[in-house]
């Protein structure tokens, strides 16, 4: 396919990080380039990354940290492999008059991507990068954002998500948040506070000062807000938190344990399990109204509860047939299925953004595991295992989980605990950076 020179220019602002971005040129048809990560492991390709060329010290130091954080991102998806920087023969600056594509086919570069850094007269940084597909010499995508000079890491995750989602079809995953439970001190007097960072780690902060135990973390469809357990004076407390406002809200003061609040897909509601008289039940709380609708009513211990992506079902954890299991059942609490009959015991199913898998936790011979099944309880494999390996989450593009991975207690009683990452291959496991322990990890959606 020629490339034309009519260019295309779209703006769309996105208000939360003052950002516009430009397609540089029209989307040509889907080159022969491309990654299948339907079929298993998958073989990294090959690409180059060059350092974002600009016309001042500063803006290529900025341009070679924009770079850095591009080749991190598809590095750690396990589907590229970034060449080192010192193979390549053209340079950033001769790059910015064209690919010689002769040169990145010696070095075995299958994909090259290049970028500019420029400071506009409004104070804002433009930042621009082009994909080729060095085989067929040919470009593939281009975008140009403007954005606040500070916003740059974001930048780079959203140039890896157009990459990503070019080069797989998939939708891509990196403009994104995990909040969890930051952890520190001996076992018998855990702090636990609530963290957030970027998805990669960076742009961590706190977001409770450990004054009160907090548990099980979890963002709402619009990333705003994140609903969560605490313990306040030894009562367990259902909170909402504003990530704009710093404002928490107390969603009800509930008699006995409270578990593992989640919203629906459409954010209007939180659903979790509690517990009375030693039985527990899941319940739907309308955020509008503060109803409270009961799903399950039986002698069973039913926790765990997450919603399909279309609000119409829902899986959860149930000791009803003597073992804990796995069940689904309509969102008005009709049609309860068991979906899990392998040895072991099952929890904390999560259902995946696509909606065509639920990831759980199995204990099995005094190993832990996190799988995958089908929503009709086929298919299932283990993606990972160990000591303790809990509570899955997923990205939003349904290809990747994280969750918490638990050392054995030392002779003093500490233990460490760390999240990490999987793809549904289980090849790619990697861990994800914390200042502290960290356990209880949740994925936000995607950025408006």
């Amino acid at each position: 396919m020629v490339e034309t020179n009519r260019r295309a220019f779209l703006t769309t602002s996105l208000a939360t990080a003052g950002l516009a971005a430009m397609p540089l040129w029209p989307r040509p048809a889907r080159a022969a380039l491309e990654i299948d990560i339907k079929q298993g492991y998958v073989e990294p390709l090959p690409i180059a990354i060059t350092p974002f060329y600009g016309q001042s010290e500063a803006l290529r130091e900025r341009g070679k940290a924009i770079a850095g954080v591009v080749e991190a991102n598809l590095k750690r998806s396990g589907l590229f492999e970034p060449i080192d920087r010192e193979a390549f023969i053209q340079d950033a600056a001769s790059l910015q008059a064209g690919p010689r594509f002769a040169d990145w086919r010696l070095i075995n570069a299958q994909a090259l991507v290049g970028g500019t850094a420029e400071n506009k007269s409004d104070g804002r940084l433009r930042i621009a990068f082009r994909l080729w597909d060095v085989y067929n010499e040919r470009q593939m995508t281009g975008v140009a954002y403007a954005t606040t000079p500070d916003n740059w890491r974001r930048i780079a995750h959203l140039i890896s998500d157009e990459i990503y989602k070019r080069l797989t079809g998939e939708e891509g995953y990196f403009d994104t948040q995990v909040v969890y439970v930051s952890e520190s001190g001996p076992q018998n007097r855990r702090t636990k506070r609530l963290a957030i960072m970027d998805q990669d780690g960076a742009n961590h902060r706190y977001l409770t000062d450990g004054g009160n135990l907090v548990l099980t973390p979890r963002f709402s469809p619009t990333r705003q807000e994140i609903t969560y357990v605490s313990y306040v004076q030894r009562l367990p407390r259902v909170y909402l938190f504003n990530l704009e406002t710093g404002q928490q809200e107390v969603l009800g003061d509930f008699p006995g344990m409270t578990f593992a609040p989640r919203f629906s897909p459409d954010g209007n509601k939180v659903i979790m399990a509690l517990e009375s008289e030693g039985n527990s039940d899941i319940y739907v709380i309308d955020l509008r109204t503060r109803e409270r609708t009961r799903l399950t009513s039986s002698s069973a211990i039913d926790i765990s509860a997450s919603f399909s992506p279309d609000g119409g079902r829902v899986v959860f954890n149930s000791d009803r047939s003597g073992g804990l299991e796995l069940y689904t059942m309509n969102a008005d609490g009709t049609g309860v299925k068991r979906i899990s009959f392998a040895e072991g015991r099952f929890a904390t199913p999560v259902w995946s953004p696509r909606g065509d898998l639920i990831a759980f936790t199995r204990q099995h011979k005094g190993k832990f595991f996190i799988g995958v099944m089908r929503p009709d309880g086929s298919e299932m494999r283990m993606l990972t295992d160990g000591y303790r390996v809990e509570g899955p989450t997923w990205a939003p593009n349904g290809r990747v989980l994280a969750f918490f991975r638990r050392t054995r207690a030392d002779e003093k009683g500490d233990y460490s605990s760390r999240i990490y990452t999987i793809d549904l291959t289980g090849y790619n496991e990697r861990e994800l950076p914390t200042p502290q322990d960290a356990s209880d990890p949740a994925w936000s959606p995607p950025r408006s």
